[in-house]
C-alpha cells in the first residue's frame, strides 16, 4: 500500500525517497540498491543485468538527447556566421588589399569581440551542463529483483519504472501496479482533472503523479515516446521570448532597411561623381559604411546574458532558458507557496488534543499506525513519525495493525486516509487532514482552532471514519478525536527576501493550501507587507475580473487548490502584471507552467522542475533577489549600452546622407571611426554593461533605446558636419583633407563623449574614471607623434580646432536639452 499523508495546509510537499539535490557543488552519493518486497504481478522483479544488455545492444534505450544547453558548433555558429559579420568580413578583405593596415583593425576588433562572444557562452554552457546534471530527475527502476536509481537515458524497453507523488512519467508505458495512482496529463492533453490508472492502463511521457504510487512498464522509449520531442525542445538552452533579443532584432532589421540605399548611394559618390585617389575614394567609402553596423550589441547582449548565466550558477542556481533572467527582472508580482518556501519542510509536534473524551494512548497509536502506514511521508507526516515512532508503547505495536486499505493525499480533497485492522480483529478507519474541511460550519472546535492558526501553527485533524474509507460522503460523517498541533520551522533568509520584494516594488502574494489565518500569521512573523489581508479561496470569486480585484487587494490566500492557483495567476496577468511563480509540489505544476517565469525549489517533484524555468538547486528562497538583481543588471545595462551603438548608427547613415547630397569627400577613413567606437562605445561599453543595476525593467525596449539614439545621432551628425564644412572652407592646399578630417574627428569624438557621460549617470567614482579614462586615450593620439601618424590625426593651427570644440560644446548643450524634453514628455 502507498499513501500520501498531507501536511496541515492541505497541500502535498514532496516526499520522494529518492535524495534530493541539496548542493550543485556537492557529489552526489552512491544509491544502494534496495531489496524488494514480494509481489504477485510478474513484472515486480524487472530486467534482469543480461536482458538489459540486450536490449542496449539493439538500440532499445532512451537515448533522448536532452540538452541543457546548444553544443560548441552550434555557439561557434551561432556568433560567427551573422549578417553582419558577413558584411564586416568583406569590407575587412578589400581593405586589407587596398588601405594601410590602420585601416583594417575594424576586422580585428570582430574577430576578438567574436572570439570573446564564444569563450563567454561556452562558459555559460558549461555552467548550464553541470547544474543540469545534478538536477536531473533520476527515476527508479527495477533490475534484478532490485531498486535503483539511475538516468533517464539508461532506461530501456520494459524496464519496471516506479512511480509516487510527484514524479513524472519520463517514457511511454503500461501501468503494471497501482496504488491509488493519479496522474496528471494537463500539460499534454488540456484535460486538468487527473485521471486513476490502474493495472494494464497506459501512461505517457510527460505527465506526473498527483496521488497515490505504483509501477509502470516501459513500452516506448527515446524519440518514440509520446513527449520526447516536447521534452527536448523544453529543456533546450534557448534564446526565444525575449523582449531584449527581440527588439534587438527589430532594430538591425530596420538598420539593415536603412544602411542598404546609404551605402549604395556612397559608394557611387565616392566612387563615380568624386574624382579621387581610386584607394583613397575606396578607404573611405568603407569608412563611411562599417559604422553604420551596430555589431558589437547583439555581441554584448550574448556576453552579458552568458555571465549572467555563470554567476547565478555560482549561487546553485539553474536557469533552464536564458530569457528567465530577463523576464524575472520585469516581474511585479511574485506568487509564493508557502511551505518550502517561507518555511522549511521539517515540522514539530507541539501538542495532541484529543476530542471528544478520546482515550490520549488510543490516538497515539492511530498517528503511530498513520505514520506507519505510508512509505512516503511528507513533513507533517514525518513529524508525526518522529514523535510517535513505530513499535513503542501503547495498546499493540504498530506492526500489529494491518492496512486494509488507503486513500492518498488530494489536493482537491485536502486530506488522506487509512483503514486498518486493530489488533483485536476491530476495523477503522482515519482520515487526516485540515480540521476546516473535514469540521462542519459553526462546529465549535473551529474556534479553538483559531486561535492556534492565529498564532502562526498548523493543525490537523484527526477523524474517525463511520464506515468504509471510500464511502460516499465519509468525510461528512467523521468524528473528530484529536487534533494534532505542528510548529513549522521559519526559513531564516525568508524574511529579508521578503523585505527585498518590498523595496523594489514587487508585490508578494502568498497561495497556500493551509488554513489562511495561519498562513497571514506566518507571513506576519516574517514581516510581509499586508499580512493581515487574508483571504480563504473557497470565497474566492469565480469571475477573472473579481478574483483580480481580491488579488490585487490581498496577500495571504489559503485553502487554494491548484486549478486555483492556477487561475490566480490568469487572473494577475490580465491587469498586465508580470507574474513569477514558486513552488516545489506537484500542486503548483499548473501554476508554474502558466506564469511568466516559474520557479521550482532544486528538491521539488520532477514535475515542477520539469515546467519551471529557474530551478534553485540549494532549494534557498534567498536565491531570487539574485535572479532579479542579475535580469536587472542585463536589461537596464544593455538599454543603456544599445544607445551607444545606435547613437553611432544614426550618425553614421546621416554623415552618409549628407556626403552624398552635398556631394564631398567622406571625411573619415576606417581608423578614425575605429578610434573612435573603441573609446567612446566598445570600452566603455563593455564595463557598463557588467556593472551593477537595480533598476526595474521598464517595458517597450526599442522605443526606449531609439527615442534618446535618434535625436543623440542627429545632433552629433549635424555638428561634425558643420565642423567638416567650415574647415573645408578655413584649410586648402595639401594636406587639406587630412586637417579637415582632424577637426571633424575631434567635433564627433567629444560629442559622442558627451553622449557617453549622460549615459554614465549616476556617477560613481568608477563611472567617473571610465569617462576619464576614454578622453586622455584620446588626448594621448593627439600629442604622442607616432600615434598621430598611425592614425592620421593632426591638427592644424589653432583656430578651426577650437572651433571644433565650440561646436562640441554647444551640441552638447543641445543633447543635455533634447534628453530632459524626452525625459519629461516619455519618462525615464
Amino acid at each position: 500500500m502507498t499513501q500520501r499523508a498531507l501536511d496541515s495546509s492541505g497541500e502535498q510537499t514532496p516526499g520522494s525517497p529518492r535524495p534530493a539535490m541539496i548542493d550543485a557543488g556537492a557529489e552526489l552519493d552512491p544509491v544502494h540498491p534496495v531489496e524488494l518486497p514480494p509481489s504477485g504481478h510478474p513484472d515486480a522483479t524487472g530486467l534482469t543485468t543480461a536482458e538489459v544488455a540486450e536490449r542496449v545492444a539493439r538500440g532499445e534505450v532512451n537515448d533522448v538527447p536532452v540538452r541543457s544547453s546548444r553544443s560548441v558548433t552550434e555557439i561557434v555558429r551561432a556568433n560567427v556566421f551573422t549578417r553582419f559579420n558577413l558584411i564586416i568580413g568583406v569590407l575587412w578583405v578589400i581593405m586589407l588589399f587596398v588601405a594601410p593596415i590602420q585601416d583594417s583593425l575594424f576586422g580585428f576588433v570582430i574577430v576578438a569581440n567574436t572570439g570573446i562572444g564564444i569563450i563567454q557562452e561556452w562558459r555559460a554552457k558549461k555552467t548550464l551542463d553541470s547544474l543540469a546534471v545534478i538536477g536531473e530527475a533520476k527515476p527508479t527502476v527495477r533490475r534484478d529483483g532490485k531498486a535503483a536509481e539511475i538516468s533517464t537515458h539508461e532506461i530501456v524497453l520494459g524496464d519496471v519504472v516506479e512511480l509516487g507523488p510527484g514524479d513524472k512519467v519520463v517514457v511511454d508505458g503500461t501501468v503494471a501496479e497501482a496504488d491509488s495512482l493519479e496522474i496528471d496529463e494537463s500539460l499534454l492533453t488540456g484535460e486538468a482533472d487527473p485521471v486513476l490508472k490502474r493495472p494494464g492502463d497506459p501512461v505517457m511521457s510527460g505527465s506526473f503523479v498527483v496521488a497515490g504510487g505504483g509501477a509502470f512498464t516501459a513500452t516506448k522509449v527515446g524519440r518514440e515516446a509520446y513527449a520526447a520531442q516536447l521534452a527536448e525542445e523544453a529543456s533546450r538552452f534557448t534564446l526565444v521570448h525575449s523582449e531584449l533579443r527581440s527588439g534587438i532584432s527589430t532594430i538591425l532589421k530596420y538598420v539593415t532597411w536603412m544602411m542598404v540605399p546609404t551605402a549604395i548611394g556612397l559608394i557611387i559618390s565616392q566612387l563615380v561623381v568624386k574624382d579621387n585617389n581610386f584607394k583613397d575614394s575606396v578607404a573611405r567609402t568603407v569608412g563611411g559604411i562599417v559604422p553604420m553596423i551596430p555589431e558589437g550589441l547583439v555581441l554584448l547582449t550574448s556576453v552579458a546574458f552568458a555571465i549572467g548565466v555563470v554567476r547565478l550558477g555560482r549561487k546553485q542556481c539553474l536557469v533552464q532558458e536564458l530569457p528567465a533572467i530577463e523576464g524575472l527582472a520585469r516581474v511585479d508580482v511574485v506568487c509564493l507557496d508557502k511551505t518550502g518556501t517561507l518555511t522549511e519542510g521539517g515540522m514539530d509536534i507541539t501538542e495532541v488534543r484529543p476530542l471528544n473524551g478520546s482515550d490520549e494512548a488510543y490516538v497515539h497509536q492511530v498517528l503511530r499506525s498513520l505514520g506507519s502506514s505510508d512509505p512516503r511521508p511528507n513533513a507533517s507526516l514525518q513529524a508525526i513519525i518522529d514523535a510517535y515512532p513505530a513499535g513503542e508503547g501503547g495498546r499493540g505495536t504498530a506492526e500489529s495493525w494491518a492496512v486494509t486499505d488507503a486513500m492518498p493525499f488530494s489536493s482537491a480533497r485536502k486530506y488522506s486516509g487509512a483503514a486498518f485492522t486493530e489488533t483485536d480483529g476491530t476495523p477503522s478507519a482515519w482520515l487526516l487532514g485540515a480540521p476546516d474541511v473535514l469540521l462542519p460550519d459553526g462546529d465549535g472546535t473551529l474556534t479553538e482552532i483559531e486561535h492556534l492558526n492565529e498564532q502562526g501553527l498548523r493543525v490537523l485533524l484527526l477523524a474517525r471514519v463511520r464506515g468504509e474509507l471510500d464511502a460516499p460522503g465519509a468525510a461528512d460523517g467523521a468524528v473528530p478525536t484529536a487534533l494534532v498541533v505542528l510548529e513549522q520551522r521559519l526559513r531564516p533568509d525568508a524574511g529579508e527576501t521578503l523585505a527585498y520584494f518590498a523595496q523594489q516594488n514587487v508585490a508578494t502574494k502568498v497561495i497556500s493550501g493551509d488554513n489562511a489565518v495561519s498562513v497571514g500569521a506566518v507571513a506576519g512573523k516574517l514581516g510581509l507587507a499586508g499580512a493581515e489581508n487574508t483571504l480563504d479561496a473557497r470565497r474566492m470569486p469565480t469571475d477573472p475580473d473579481e478574483m483580480a480585484t481580491a488579488m490585487e487587494e490581498n496577500a495571504v490566500f489559503g485553502r487554494v487548490t491548484p486549478q486555483q492557483k492556477r487561475d490566480m495567476v490568469a487572473a494577475l496577468q490580465s491587469r498586465g502584471h508580470t507574474v513569477a511563480m514558486t513552488g516545489d509540489g506537484v500542486n503548483d505544476v499548473l501554476a508554474l507552467k502558466d506564469a511568466d517565469i516559474g520557479v521550482s525549489m532544486g528538491s521539488g517533484s520532477e514535475a515542477t522542475r520539469a515546467v519551471a524555468q529557474i530551478v534553485l538547486l540549494n532549494n534557498s528562497f534567498a536565491t531570487l533577489p539574485s535572479v532579479v538583481a542579475e535580469g536587472r543588471r542585463v536589461i537596464g545595462n544593455i538599454t543603456r549600452v544599445a544607445t551607444l551603438f545606435l547613437t553611432k548608427t544614426v550618425y553614421s547613415v546621416l554623415l552618409a546622407i549628407l556626403v552624398v547630397c552635398f556631394q564631398v569627400e567622406y571625411p573619415f577613413l576606417p581608423r578614425h571611426l575605429t578610434l573612435l567606437s573603441t573609446l567612446t562605445i566598445g570600452v566603455p561599453a563593455f564595463f557598463l554593461a557588467l556593472a551593477p543595476n537595480k533598476e526595474r525593467a521598464q517595458p517597450h525596449f526599442v522605443r526606449r533605446v531609439m527615442r534618446y539614439a535618434i535625436p543623440s545621432g542627429v545632433i552629433a551628425a549635424a555638428a561634425t558636419f558643420t565642423t567638416y564644412l567650415v574647415a573645408r572652407h578655413h584649410y586648402s592646399g595639401p594636406g587639406a583633407l587630412e586637417a579637415e578630417t582632424s577637426a571633424a574627428t575631434l567635433t564627433l569624438f567629444l560629442v559622442s563623449m558627451w553622449v557617453l557621460a549622460i549615459i554614465a549617470r549616476p556617477y560613481t567614482w568608477w563611472r567617473i574614471g571610465l569617462v576619464a579614462a576614454m578622453g586622455l586615450g584620446f588626448l594621448i593620439v593627439l600629442v604622442v607623434p607616432w600615434l598621430q601618424d598611425f592614425f592620421a590625426l593632426k591638427l592644424v593651427g589653432t583656430t578651426m580646432p577650437w572651433g571644433a570644440v565650440g561646436i562640441a560644446v554647444a551640441a552638447a548643450a543641445l543633447l543635455e536639452f533634447s534628453w530632459r524634453l524626452v525625459g519629461r514628455r516619455f519618462g525615464a
